[in-house]
C-alpha cells in the first residue's frame, strides 16, 4: 500500500497547485478554484481565464 502512495507523490513533483480567485457577477463574493498543472504549462495556465 505504501508503494502506491510514494508512486503518486513522485508524479506530483512536476506539478504545481494553482489557486484562482473568481468573483461572482451576481453577488460580488469571491470563490477559489484549485487546479493542478504541470510546471512546464504554468505560464499558459496563468494566461487562461
Amino acid at each position: 500500500m505504501a508503494k502506491k502512495v510514494v508512486a503518486t507523490l513522485r508524479k506530483a513533483k512536476d506539478q504545481v497547485k494553482l489557486i484562482r480567485a473568481i468573483k461572482s457577477p451576481k453577488t460580488g463574493h469571491y470563490s477559489f478554484r484549485e487546479e493542478m498543472v504541470p510546471k512546464d504549462q504554468l505560464q499558459d495556465a496563468l494566461k487562461r481565464k
